[in-house]
């Protein structure tokens, strides 16, 4: 294989309904961040810390390999994406949505601040396997009894330096609190300040780390 030669969408193994959907969105070649990511996340169930900028094409690093594992038949919470607002939170959902597009009954519930909580909790009844949040709204629904975390097996921490900027750790630690123990963790970040760290030594258990091109200055 040619050193430069990127890799694609129909070498990696990804199931008929994820690639035929790929295919409608013309995904042609990985980028380097899904190039490390997507076939190490097929293959392992360890935890990962995954160091990219934004724009570098992380949702479909973290989600195609969680589509491929979630079971459909199973209508209830099998994936948390938490994420640092409701912007990106719809961006997420929307884009796994398009990617699930041939799933059959995968439903993803993007649940979030600033809109109405009733519908949500409505989405949350009617049975889904997979949740985007943004902190703060997760906890209301956990403490309204709406949503469970107890069958979750993928948590994904998007832009985990940011959630943090914006101050939601005590969120985070109340949410993962709720979580089972036996679970795939995944952090996102673009830079990897201590709380950061922390997080992922409090959380993670021999994580992997993938780190692609160079990191934001104020890593320290």
């Amino acid at each position: 294989m040619q050193k430069n030669r990127r890799m694609k969408f129909s070498e990696i193994q990804l199931n008929k309904h994820i690639q035929k959907a790929l295919v409608d969105l013309k995904f042609k070649t990985l980028t380097p961040i899904q190039e490390k990511v997507i076939p190490y996340l097929l293959e392992n169930t360890t935890d990962l810390i995954a160091l990219a900028q934004t724009g570098t094409g992380k949702t479909a690093a973290f989600s195609l390999p969680i589509l491929q594992k979630i079971e459909v038949e199973r209508k209830l919470p099998q994936a948390v994406i938490l994420c640092p607002t409701r912007e990106l939170c719809l961006q997420i959902s929307k884009d796994i949505n398009s990617y699930a597009k041939y799933n059959k009954g995968l439903k993803v519930t993007p649940v979030y601040g600033g809109a109405s909580i009733i519908p949500q909790i409505e989405a949350l009844k009617s049975g889904c396997q997979i949740i985007v949040g943004t902190p703060g709204r997760v906890i209301d629904l956990i403490k309204r009894k709406s949503l469970q975390l107890k069958n979750i097996e993928f948590v994904t921490l998007d832009e985990a330096d940011e959630m943090l900027n914006m101050g939601f750790k005590d969120d985070l630690d109340t949410i993962l609190a709720e979580t089972p123990k036996k679970k795939q963790t995944l952090l996102f970040s673009a830079t990897m300040p201590k709380e950061v760290l922390k997080i992922s030594k409090n959380y993670m258990f021999n994580a992997k780390t993938i780190e692609v091109a160079s990191r934001n200055e104020g890593t320290k």
